[in-house]
């Protein structure tokens, strides 16, 4: 035989077995898993396997609510703050520190008696297994923030180099974090306009021009454009890639809040780590349903301006009985057809909204994700199991991932999430496979950033399939 027929046989040959090799790896994955979620499910073997599991994204991710507690104690050091022993605020006030009233963090962090009080306000820890006086869980979840937001902005360097850390720790590839408060200003007239008639394209585009002369204002762009640049040195490398968004908080006057959507859509265009707008805070707040349309009115006005920017809207945050029944039938659906939303943030009322059949064939056809929250959806609006409309979305084909919102109040991580997933639905491995690549699929990364964390994926699966092949293998014996 000639030797280059036989060379190239040969190459032929190791291609075909490494290819055998993988598909049987991946088939003994898919039957151990199958495996753990049958009957009563394997908790720790799950949680193993999805610690384990390569993922691909994280899409719903609150910078400041993913911190861990113990994380801001630090920090709070850091600034020569403390904390009321009785309050649990941070005291930010430069005078030295009464120990009979204000703890070093480094103080509470050994008292575990404080420590443990202190958890149980400024996280959803412990909640359902002790029987202190309690708000209602969606007060609790909301008000946790108020507690660390002193130091949350300060230390962006450190805060984004300890998530990447954590997210490397359970094979996690990238984060899209809705990172801070985007820059804001007041229209006292604007408000009162706003409030008694509504707003047009010709209010807004005259409060808009108005900002774009602000000099504080657009200083502010300027500093958070600084804080994004400065604080994500070093944060993306063969392992791992952020990006952010700036938020508008929705429970302000109507000014405050166009402010926030202008300065979110030009940070959006100026900076490429910035890959789109949200908008965030509680969705049951009488501000928030007042003014939910107008709100989407001001995201079409700027979409005209910036049809490149990309929107991952809070929407549907809401249960039965958190707000009147009507309240409930419109805030997915307008997100996407008046705002123009790309994907949606818990989707979570769509069994109760108008026309819902119409509107997820619309999020089929255009390919809008729902992040799904199984956590947060679970304790804030008490929805889980069957009654949670990822059900829906499963059986209507719209795309979905799994997301984590605020890991550090929620006292969780990615991995959990898909265990969650997983326990609760019993989807087979192709299935989980699929959410783990379409976490990537549909972000908003530059496309090839996302072909890149793709194929960075597909390697990782490999292993990950030889790996458990081998421990099933060895297991067998």
């Amino acid at each position: 035989m000639n030797k280059k027929i036989a060379l190239t046989l040969f190459a032929a040959a190791a291609v075909m077995s490494c290819t055998v090799q993988a598909a049987s790896n991946e088939e003994i994955t898919k039957r151990h898993f199958a495996s753990l979620v049958a009957g009563q499910p394997k908790l720790a073997e799950l949680t193993m396997f999805f610690t384990m599991f390569p993922k691909g994204g994280d899409l719903h991710h609150h910078y400041s609510g993913a911190i861990y507690a113990e994380q801001y104690l630090e920090w709070v050091d850091k600034q020569h703050y403390c904390i009321n022993r009785n309050t649990f605020m941070i005291e930010t006030d430069a005078k030295p520190i009464d120990h009979t009233v204000c703890m070093t963090g480094a103080d509470v962090m050994n008292n575990n008696a404080v420590l443990t009080d202190l958890l149980q306000h400024w996280s959803v820890k412990d909640f359902y297994n002790h029987s202190a006086v309690q708000s209602p869980p969606d007060r609790q979840f909301f008000d946790t923030f108020p507690y660390f937001n002193p130091v949350a902005s300060n230390h962006a360097q450190d805060g984004l180099q300890r998530l990447k850390q954590r997210a490397i720790q359970e094979n996690l590839s990238y984060i899209e974090t809705v990172f801070e408060i985007a820059p804001i200003a007041q229209n006292e007239d604007f408000d009162k306009q706003a409030l008694s008639g509504g707003v047009t394209d010709a209010m807004l585009a005259d409060w808009m021009a108005k900002l774009e002369q602000d000099k504080g204002f657009n200083g502010w762009i300027a500093s958070y454009l600084d804080n994004v640049r400065t604080g994500s040195a070093g944060i993306d490398d063969a392992s791992f890639t952020m990006r952010f968004q700036p938020f508008t908080l929705r429970f302000l006057s109507p000014s405050q809040v166009f402010a926030q959507m202008v300065s979110s859509f030009k940070l959006a265009q100026a900076e490429p780590k910035i890959v789109g707008a949200n908008i965030v805070g509680q969705e049951s707040a009488n501000v928030s349903m007042r003014d939910y349309t107008m709100h989407m009115q001001m995201f079409k006005f700027l979409k005209t301006k910036y049809p490149n920017v990309k929107l991952s809207l809070h929407a549907g945050e809401l249960a039965l009985g958190m707000v009147p029944p009507e309240g409930l039938t419109f805030h997915i659906r307008e997100a996407i057809d008046i705002a123009g939303a790309g994907r949606i943030g818990h989707g979570m009322d769509i069994a109760h909204e108008t026309d819902a059949l119409g509107t997820m064939k619309k999020m089929h056809d255009k390919q809008i994700a729902v992040e799904v929250n199984l956590s947060s959806n679970d304790f804030i609006l008490g929805i889980k199991g069957d009654a949670h409309p990822v059900t829906l979305y499963r059986k209507y084909g719209v795309p979905f991932v799994i997301a984590t919102d605020d890991a550090g109040v929620s006292r969780n991580n990615l991995s959990g999430e898909y265990v969650l997933y997983a326990s609760r639905y019993k989807p087979d491995y192709a299935e989980v496979k699929k959410l783990s690549y379409d976490s990537l699929r549909y972000s908003f990364l530059a496309e090839a950033d996302k072909q890149r964390l793709i194929k960075a994926l597909d390697g990782k699966f490999a292993k990950f399939e030889a790996e458990i092949a081998a421990a099933a293998s060895h297991a067998g014996h």
